[in-house]
């Protein structure tokens, strides 16, 4: 399997991310207060977490994100698209992509990451499975495997931040003199 299908999934990762990094901090800010009166059943705790990310534990988390996509590319790359890691971050990503989509949904507006997971994320790990399937190294994909994929997406973005909190944490609580989030006035609209 060629790298437009190995490779791939890190420069799709790499733009999907792009976006993530340049809007997620921002569109936070502005938009919890909103979320969290549309939304009062998502416990508080949620809200907090989302009001303390900053831009550079986030873009520390990235880092780390890159470092997990690059080494599932590179199985997939050795293998000729048959790594079972590759695979399940394939599917990872896809599904990743339909998550932010579904979020983007939920909120009726943008959300970071569902630009780019329309128009790149989705339709890439769709043509990159039907390659894979037309070269008979494609697993078959059960349930399961759809929830394994999405659960390994899940556990790397958590052990990410994780990794990206405990880098910056003695360095982030020294600059961070206010809060990163001020008070908005209108909570009726989310502003993209």
């Amino acid at each position: 399997m060629g790298p437009a299908v190995t490779f791939g999934l890190l420069a799709a990762w790499a733009l999907h991310d792009t976006e993530e990094l340049a809007a997620l901090p921002g569109w936070l800010r502005r938009n919890v207060p909103v979320l969290r009166e549309r939304f009062p059943g998502v416990p508080e705790a949620v809200w907090r977490r989302a009001e303390s990310v900053d831009g550079r534990q986030f873009a520390a988390a990235v880092g780390v994100m890159a470092a997990i996509v690059t080494t599932a590319s590179a199985s997939g790359a050795a293998t000729g698209g048959r790594s079972t890691a590759y695979q399940a971050a394939l599917n990872g990503f896809g599904l990743h992509g339909l998550t932010h989509l579904a979020q983007a949904a939920a909120v009726r507006g943008y959300t970071p990451g569902s630009a780019t997971s329309l128009v790149l994320v989705v339709p890439f790990t769709l043509r990159a499975r039907a390659r894979l399937r037309r070269a008979g190294v494609l697993r078959p994909t059960r349930p399961r495997d759809l929830a394994l994929g999405l659960g390994l997406a899940g556990a790397a973005t958590v052990a990410s931040h994780v990794v990206a909190r405990r880098a910056l944490r003695g360095r982030w609580r020294q600059t961070r003199s206010t809060p990163v989030f001020e008070h908005v006035q209108d909570r009726r609209t989310l502003v993209p």
